[in-house]
């Protein structure tokens, strides 16, 4: 358990309680926010070691137990507690391998096909569903933001906010071009097609975090939604389209019921994305923060997942791979993410 400094996280927490407790703490509504959540942070990582401590200390005394006693069902409560803490375990330790400055911010993410219609499109909404419930499994929740469907299956771009604690930490891993390799089921022939996508993340931006914003740069547009969400959101002009003039940036939402709603969200993703673009130009390496991505093409690709003529997913930046491509497909990606942020740190 040495990957925790528990004594530097409780004196942080006492240091930063001190503060709230100052005179003229809640004037300053910005400061005590970020005071606030990162109390929340460092409490919710000292929770999570106190848990995975005391369901060690339980299968301790259980263990203890049964071999004074032995007893089947007591063995098996042993053997369920062992596997749940090996996770546990697992969590707090990719808990540890996140530094980045806005790693515990919301994620959003945009999922562009690369050439190829329909194939690449299906793609697309493959790694969609992939990542919803990689998010499910985590107990993280999914926004869906904006969508626009492919022409014959998939889509044609889909942006969602992932919103839990760490989520860009974890998801920063994925930014790139994903290649898939099958046959395909749109080809009469059946033949094996190769197939691209994109995926963009970037950290949702804090109230805490200004990013100036001219709206005589912007250009705003209003049209009906459509897509998910009933027939409702077809009624009205409530979608929005945000462009930003100077630098061409297009941001659109369509998931809330009411005109303002959206254009509140379709600012916050436009402050995202600005906010990437001011800090790719402090970086040497443009490929820093938006990720590893060229063109949706050949040779950019950061993963190949691969269905024939044999399974599997590897990842080209860190060489891990797994035979299993059904199970990530299904939202099992810790390992890729794990390997990627021990890889990324060392």
């Amino acid at each position: 358990m040495s990957l925790f400094d528990i004594s530097n996280i409780e004196k942080e927490i006492n240091e930063l309680e001190k503060k709230t407790l100052v005179d003229g703490f809640w004037n300053d509504n910005q400061k005590s926010s970020k005071i606030l959540s990162k109390i929340k942070q460092l409490k919710s990582k000292l929770n999570s070691f106190n848990s995975v401590s005391q369901e060690i200390n339980n299968l301790i005394e259980l263990t203890e137990l049964v071999n004074m006693e032995p007893d089947e069902e007591v063995a098996k409560e042993i053997l369920k507690s062992t596997n749940k803490i090996q996770k546990d375990f697992e969590k707090l330790e990719m808990s540890t391998l996140l530094s980045g400055k806005y790693d515990e911010n919301n994620a959003i993410l945009t999922i562009h096909p690369g050439a190829g219609g329909t194939e690449s499109q299906d793609w697309a909404e493959m790694l969609y569903r992939m990542y919803t419930r990689w998010a499910n499994k985590n107990n993280y929740e999914v926004k869906e933001l904006d969508y626009l469907e492919g022409e014959e299956a998939g889509l044609k771009s889909v942006t969602f906010e992932v919103t839990g604690e760490n989520a860009y930490g974890y998801l920063k891993c994925e930014k790139g071009v994903h290649r898939l390799v099958r046959i395909s089921p749109f080809d009469s022939g059946g033949r094996r097609h190769t197939s691209f996508a994109s995926v963009e993340v970037l950290p949702e931006i804090t109230d805490d975090i200004e990013i100036d914003i001219n709206p005589d740069d912007l250009r705003i547009d209003t049209y009906r939604a459509s897509g998910a969400g009933g027939q409702h959101i077809n009624k009205t002009s409530s979608a929005v389209r945000i462009t930003h003039i100077p630098t061409n940036i297009v941001v659109a939402c369509q998931s809330e019921r009411s005109q303002i709603q959206n254009r509140e969200t379709a600012m916050k993703m436009l402050k995202s994305k600005l906010f990437d673009l001011k800090e790719k130009e402090q970086k040497e390496k443009i490929e820093d923060l938006k990720g590893e991505q060229k063109d949706i093409a050949w040779g950019s690709q950061i993963r190949s997942y691969v269905f024939c003529p044999y399974t599997m997913v590897k990842d080209h930046r860190t060489n891990y791979e797994v035979g299993n491509v059904q199970a990530v497909m299904d939202g099992e990606i810790d390992d890729f993410i794990k390997s990627y942020l021990k890889f990324n740190i060392s």
